[in-house]
């Protein structure tokens, strides 16, 4: 049997759960109507990750959740959007990783501090590259070793295309380079799609693309990887090896795709968006699509999202000034 005080403890206990339940419950849902703020067009690679995750997080996160496109600048209309919002949890930002950590080194001049103005909150997927090989390169070549040395020979023909000056395939292909000690022109393209026709049409020899738009090309025969940029081999693409597997230590470039909320969010709610979208990710449906698009889940506490993300950034700053490159608006 409890005696008095045991009793009193236990219901003071209970009463501090029950408390913390409704504390939970008024959290669960914010009022008002909560905007997944993306920097680039609908029906792209964002698209793919916001929309079946914004239709898991309504209802539960907010009492109505939209996916909204402020495109432009390389992302970096989104970015600066978000800085300016309310602090309230209704405004989140979905963005790459190049113009929270890249762009910083790239620009003299930037209008946000992606350290300094917002608040990390997850990272939801993660991609790598291929250095893609198209019509318009020898067929007889298949390596990395192999496109070096034709690139030596026919330095008028090393052209190889991006999708975006200044973005992080780029500078892939700036590192190899230099690496490598060949010369080669950067060909920048305005997004991925026009990228893709010119490489499978033989107008431009070589790529460096995201897996995911190269994937089914490469698996059809019609498009070569000579190589991976990641650290590891690609889960989708196994067969194809690595940049650094094949003599190239330093080249290990992989983006992310990540959410954050302006700064000074309470971080109640930067938890309980966490959470949530946490739960998205593991639904094993949501996985398997993600998958046809190349893109590998990867969820991170608010914590280990920010200490990436300035690890991300301090790690491109070298790479940057390595190369003399400098972004143009």
């Amino acid at each position: 049997m409890w005696n008095r005080r045991e009793l009193m403890l236990r219901s003071a206990g209970l009463s501090a759960l029950a408390s913390l339940g409704l504390q939970r419950l008024a959290q669960a849902q914010l009022n008002g109507t909560a905007a997944i703020v993306s920097g680039f067009p609908a029906g792209g690679m964002g698209d793919n990750v916001a929309r079946p995750v914004a239709e898991k997080l309504r209802g539960h996160y907010a009492n109505t959740l939209v996916v909204e496109s402020r495109t432009g600048a390389g992302g970096r209309i989104a970015v600066e959007y978000v800085k300016r919002a309310a602090p309230d949890g209704l405004t989140i930002l979905q963005i790459p990783s190049s113009p929270m950590v890249l762009y910083p080194h790239t620009y003299k001049k930037l209008s946000y501090d992606p350290l300094a103005d917002f608040a990390p909150v997850c990272s939801t997927v993660t991609y790598a590259f291929s250095f893609t090989a198209g019509p318009g390169l020898p067929a007889e070549i298949k390596t990395v070793a192999e496109y070096v040395a034709w690139a030596k020979a026919n330095p008028k023909l090393a052209n190889y295309g991006v999708p975006a000056s200044g973005s992080a395939l780029h500078f892939a292909g700036m590192m190899l380079q230099k690496a490598a000690g060949i010369e080669m022109t950067a060909v920048a393209y305005r997004g991925g799609a026009p990228l893709l026709n010119d490489v499978m049409g033989g107008q431009v020899p070589v790529s460096f693309n995201v897996i995911g738009e190269v994937m089914p090309h490469i698996k059809a025969g019609k498009l070569r990887s000579l190589g991976i940029t990641s650290a590891q081999r690609s889960i989708f693409l196994p067969e194809v090896p690595t940049l650094m597997e094949q003599g190239y230590k330093d080249i290990a470039v992989q983006e992310w795709l990540g959410w954050f909320l302006p700064a000074k969010t309470p971080a109640a709610t930067v938890q309980q968006l966490n959470t949530l979208v946490r739960e998205a990710l593991q639904d094993p449906a949501f996985v398997a699509q993600l998958a046809t698009y190349g893109l590998e889940p990867v969820h991170q506490s608010p914590e280990e999202f920010a200490r990436r993300v300035k690890a991300d950034y301090e790690r491109w700053g070298p790479i940057v000034r390595a190369t003399g490159f400098t972004a143009e608006d």
